[in-house]
């Protein structure tokens, strides 16, 4: 089995081994799912107390649950949560009564352009109970008396969530998240963390430029509490005052969502719009002629939107298939193992890994012979190429890594401006800086 085909198993197998667990934005499945991708790559968990002020938010209470159900006269559960997370309102209160079917109504959530399937529903913020069913159903239930059960509690806790570190050559990170609050969502996103937990595995077994920090945190209130904490050393940002502080140690950054489906690739750049990660995902996407699209920044969807605040500003853009709300199986019981394949995660894994591989050697240059053409020849550097079938690119690669080591060009705009393969003009890079021709 090709290694990459191999990873696509794996991803896919872990994802089998979260898809049961309820997760919601704190709580014991938050836990349980951090404690199995910590067999996979070492985590520091992170837990932060109820009512801790993150920037404009607050901590909230923490939200478990151990069993909840709708039951006919009979005792028959017609809703049970036994067979799925998605079947509970996310953060719904306990309740305990009976109840006749048109009051009950008022509670149940469904779909009736898909009746067969469950959606995903959420009261993070307002006290409310609910369930989620097919319409189908709904549509089968008799009028009568119902019991309704959900045990839950909601009471000062944690929020919890976890970060791993590949050091680099350098202290500057990477910042690579994806979000750990949603139940039994095979796409969005226990895809992304499987993608993101294999990311750092291979990034682990390399030799980095950049230091690689991977964050998994409940989406928007983990996002905003990990800010909040790290504030001083992501940008040179304090909170407190108006204008951010240059010389923080987050230089580039990807938000990793919806990475299984059968979808083209989509990006969706960073607030700038020509940060560095914009361009060589640009770049790199082109290059490889899979199919795929870039979309402009919008201030919703997953937290890029967070981490390209005004006060924070990153270089942070978004990887998925197809997009957040982009495809009819989004937020519901659709959003399955068999809507995910390996072969999909394996691709999201193999563009990530391109993209790093670029951003990490894509460095500006310095020519120590800028005035007029070195002679290639007396230093051996033609003869180097002989025999070589890329033989030519490979000395123009040379000839416009030397026109354009002005301290003010990266490798990625050479390769760009002279229409080479970044890995050809990196390597020259790399040759003429042996020569001493020209220096990071």
């Amino acid at each position: 089995m090709a290694p990459m085909t191999a990873a696509g198993e794996e991803m896919h197998a872990l994802v089998e081994r979260l898809y049961p667990l309820c997760r919601s934005i704190t709580g014991d499945g938050v836990r349980a799912t951090l404690e199995i991708v910590g067999e996979y790559v070492p985590l520091q968990v992170h837990e932060v107390p109820t009512g801790t002020q993150v920037l404009d938010w607050t901590v909230p209470q923490e939200w478990n649950i151990r069993d909840a159900y709708v039951a006919d006269s009979a005792g028959r559960r017609v809703v049970d949560f036994a067979e799925s997370s998605l079947h509970v309102l996310g953060y719904s209160v306990p309740v305990s009564a009976t109840m006749p079917l048109a009051e009950l109504r008022g509670h149940l959530h469904t779909l009736p352009d898909h009746p067969a399937w469950v959606p995903y529903r959420t009261s993070y913020y307002k006290p409310e109970w609910g369930f989620c069913l097919a319409q189908e159903t709904l549509d089968a239930l008799p009028d009568g008396e119902y019991e309704v059960r959900i045990d839950s509690t909601l009471t000062d806790g944690h929020l919890t969530y976890a970060e791993h570190v590949v050091p680099g050559q350098v202290a500057d990170e990477v910042i690579v998240s994806c979000h750990v609050c949603h139940p039994s969502l095979a796409n969005d996103n226990l895809a992304g963390i499987a993608v993101a937990t294999f990311l750092a595995r291979a990034l682990a077994e390399e030799r980095p430029y950049y230091t690689y920090r991977f964050l998994f945190a409940p989406g928007t209130i983990g996002a905003i509490t990990w800010l909040a904490r790290n504030a001083a050393r992501v940008n040179g940002v304090s909170p407190a005052r108006a204008e951010p502080r240059a010389g923080g140690k987050v230089k580039h950054g990807l938000v990793l969502a919806c990475a299984g489906d059968p979808g083209r690739l989509t990006y969706k750049q960073s607030r700038r719009g020509d940060a560095e990660i914009d361009r060589v995902m640009r770049h790199v996407l082109d290059a490889s002629e899979r199919p795929y699209h870039i979309a402009e920044f919008t201030p919703y969807g997953y937290d890029e939107r967070q981490f390209c605040s005004p006060g924070f500003d990153l270089g942070v853009g978004s990887l998925s298939r197809t997009p957040y709300a982009g495809y009819p199986e989004y937020h519901t019981s659709a959003d399955n193992l068999d809507f995910v394949s390996p072969e999909a995660m394996a691709d999201t894994l193999a563009v990530c890994r391109e993209a790093f591989a670029v951003l990490d050697r894509n460095r500006r240059y310095v020519n120590l012979s800028p005035y007029g053409e070195p002679q290639l020849g007396r230093r051996g550097l033609y003869d180097s190429l002989g025999g070589r079938s890329d033989a030519k690119q490979a000395q123009m690669a040379m000839l416009w890594v030397l026109s354009l080591s002005d301290g003010e060009h990266s490798l990625l705009d050479v390769a760009e401006r002279s229409g080479l393969p970044f890995d050809t003009v990196a390597v020259a890079a790399d040759t003429l800086c042996d020569a001493e021709l020209i220096k990071a």
